[in-house]
């Protein structure tokens, strides 16, 4: 039985899926979609004392460093906020970035990618690799980094880990994601199933979305949806995802066959949980076990 809480979260969904998404028949202008997405996120979760945020220029990138006095400061987790690649920012993401940072006991590096339809794929990973490099070169080790992110955030995560591969650049030490989009085709069977209860994502959005994303590009481009991609030789990760949601398959596919590639690989299913409910985090008991179980699993990868 999902928490009061929860529950209520389900309002502020409703109000995102209305902002930034619009329906079918009422499709909101790019910038609508911007303000409405960020207008909302300001109203979810709770931000945790005793962080402090901090604006940096990561090799042309804006990022916010997000520090806690007692962190490790040997070693660190890069994020990548969700947005469909399209919405939503490092500042919107600033709480689950927070609290990340006190569970994982680590500073957190959230980087704010560049956005489509202005920038198509690639940029979104180039950035990604960018931010990676700029923290080896800030003279962190690959085993003492570790990547995380939500949504798109949680794909490009996991498609930073291929092109790294591809590059033949170390891999870090692993990746926690949250509820990733791996496949922009929608072609998982929750896609179905969950229709009926995922109240954020559904084909219209991921379609308008998708396509403003891959600029005529292929939507199975592995770097793009990763679920298509040659896992073998990628870092650890671990798949945090809700089970009412349309993109449950996303995740349940991916940790498959990261499994069959050999990769260690760790999937939790939270039942009754929307699309990244993480960032109901310092409000919902959910979300801060889930932001609890990602810490731990973080601080194991990292130490």
């Amino acid at each position: 039985m999902a928490s009061k809480e929860a529950e209520a979260f389900l309002q502020q969904v409703r109000e995102y899926q209305k902002q930034a998404l619009g329906s079918a028949t009422a499709v909101p202008t790019l910038e609508e979609m911007r303000f409405g997405a960020e207008a909302v996120m300001e109203n979810v979760g709770a931000m945790p004392s005793g962080v402090e945020l901090e604006n940096v220029d990561v090799n042309g990138l804006s990022a916010i460093w997000v520090r806690h006095p007692e962190a490790d400061a040997k070693s660190v987790v890069l994020y990548f906020h969700g947005g469909g690649y399209v919405v939503q920012s490092a500042n919107s993401h600033r709480k689950v970035a927070a609290h990340l940072a006190l569970q994982s006991n680590r500073n957190v590096l959230s980087v704010n990618y560049r956005l489509a339809p202005e920038h198509a794929h690639p940029a979104a990973v180039n950035d990604a690799v960018t931010a990676y490099q700029w923290l080896l070169s800030a003279g962190y080790a690959p085993a003492k980094i570790a990547v995380s992110g939500d949504s798109a955030g949680g794909g490009l995560s996991l498609a930073l880990l291929v092109a790294l591969k591809n590059q033949k650049l170390p891999q870090p030490a692993g990746a926690v994601v949250f509820s990733p989009w791996v496949d922009l085709e929608g072609t998982g069977e929750s896609m179905e199933s969950n229709a009926g209860v995922d109240l954020m994502v559904d084909r219209h959005a991921l379609g308008l979305m998708a396509n403003m994303f891959i600029g005529g590009g292929s939507l199975r481009d592995p770097l793009a949806a990763p679920l298509y991609a040659d896992l073998t030789g990628i870092a650890p990760v671990y798949i945090q995802v809700g089970g009412d949601e349309a993109l449950l398959d996303d995740s349940t596919r991916f940790a498959t066959r990261a499994a069959h590639a050999g990769v260690s690989v760790r999937l939790d299913v939270f039942p009754e949980m929307q699309h990244v409910f993480q960032s109901g985090v310092g409000v919902i008991p959910e979300a801060n076990d889930a932001i609890a179980r990602a810490g731990q699993w973080l601080q194991g990868i990292l130490s």
